[in-house]
């Protein structure tokens, strides 16, 4: 008797739990959704640089230093956002991010020249990070089973944007005849994403504290100064060097090297977003596999993928598969999985200062990827030789690098 009555008891409230972690994926859903938009407009520039050097007439290093210095912004802001998050909401500081990255995509069309489209792409970078580091949070600590695998969902979001965006940006381009038309049209999206958020998303939860509420805080280090945080820094900041080297500049030279249409540039990097499609397979890897095994032998991969990349004789459809590859190997494998193990590598409770750490250190090599890919590209006599340094040695110096991790300190 007593076993029916609280087989009664627990059905009902089994049910409720059910109806709210069914709300809860939605609102996730919709947060995602801002996330693929920021992922698209990451590619707007890289794919419409050709256009803004010849109307600027900049350039090549100074264009290519354009292509990625919104990686700067995001460098400089993610740490302190880490920090932004223990004092105000994630949606508070979700919503001004996408505000700030929308409202100077959008001001790109209003720049008068190097200085002032210097600021404005800087300032697109502080928007994504605040969104970056809020949604790396957030998945980690709802989520807190299944951490990394979690964060592969929110690069999976980055995949869709990927593939999405320098195709519509091609589109546009192509339609309309101007650079302007993407930035505006893409600006604009933020801003109604923003008042989606406001009406969907609900405080109780996008402020869940349930991995650190539920879960003792088991392994881990207790400040950021430790062996793991500070090998996994370098290991990002070499990964966002050769990696943004690779977006920033691969489109440019498709379309002055190779002569490609703007169209066909875009459809070439978007296969990177389609690789990063594999995120929650790269996030479920890094969960079942040990870190040193996952992060060196990604490297190792890409550091091959450098060395061919900017050969001549390629067709567009292996250009599409190795850029497929590519956006497996350093999206969804290597960028889950250094995001996964920076919050790893700190207790639970500072899963905020964790991934703020990944997109400060990341973003921070990715800022001058560009730069010191097109700064290498007179002197060494082509792309392929300057990929060699930007891309095949840094990585192949982060895969032995890598080995030096110590997992058995990291947070169970």
């Amino acid at each position: 008797m007593a076993s029916s009555t609280s087989s009664a008891k627990a059905a009902p409230e089994q049910k409720a739990a059910n109806q709210t972690s069914s709300v809860a994926i939605t609102m996730f859903c919709v947060l995602l959704v801002s996330y693929v938009l920021m992922a698209a407009d990451r590619y707007l520039f890289p794919v419409l640089a050709t256009d803004v050097r010849k109307d600027f007439n900049f350039s090549l290093p100074v264009t290519a230093l354009l292509t990625t210095i919104f990686t700067a912004g995001l460098g400089l802001a993610g740490l302190a956002t880490g920090y932004l998050l223990a004092r105000y909401s994630r949606k508070t500081v979700i919503l001004i991010g996408i505000a700030i990255f929308s409202g100077a995509t959008a001001l790109t069309t209003v720049a008068t020249g190097f200085f002032s489209m210097l600021v404005v792409l800087a300032a697109q970078g502080i928007g994504m990070s605040m969104l970056a580091t809020s949604m790396f949070a957030l998945a980690a600590s709802y989520f807190s089973n299944n951490r990394t695998a979690a964060i592969g969902s929110v690069n999976f979001c980055y995949g869709i944007g990927g593939w999405l965006g320098p195709r519509v940006t091609g589109f546009l381009r192509t339609s309309y005849g101007t650079w302007h038309a993407p930035m505006l049209y893409f600006g604009a999206a933020g801003f109604v994403m923003i008042v989606v958020i406001m009406a969907t998303v609900r405080p109780w939860f996008s402020e869940t504290q349930q991995a650190a509420q539920t879960k003792a805080d088991m392994g881990g280090a207790e400040t950021l100064m430790n062996r793991n945080t500070i090998i996994l820094t370098i290991l990002s900041l070499i990964h966002g060097l050769s990696m943004y080297g690779f977006l920033g500049m691969y489109p440019t030279f498709l379309r002055d090297e190779l002569h490609y249409t703007p169209g066909q540039a875009g459809a070439v990097v978007s296969f990177f977003g389609l690789g990063a499609l594999t995120s929650i397979f790269g996030g479920w890897l890094g969960d079942k596999l040990a870190p040193r095994a996952v992060l060196s032998s990604s490297l190792f991969i890409i550091a091959a993928l450098g060395y061919v990349f900017y050969m001549q004789d390629l067709s567009m459809l292996m250009r599409e598969v190795l850029t497929c590859i590519y956006g497996i190997v350093g999206s969804a494998v290597l960028y889950v999985n250094l995001a996964g193990c920076h919050v790893r590598a700190l207790r639970r409770s500072l899963s905020s200062k964790g991934s703020g750490m990944f997109v400060t250190s990341l973003y921070a090599g990715g800022a001058f990827g560009g730069y010191f890919l097109g700064k290498l590209v007179a002197p060494l006599g082509g792309y392929q030789h300057a990929s060699e340094i930007s891309m095949t040695l840094t990585c192949l110096i982060g895969a032995v690098l890598a080995l030096a991790l110590r997992p058995s300190d990291m947070s169970v």
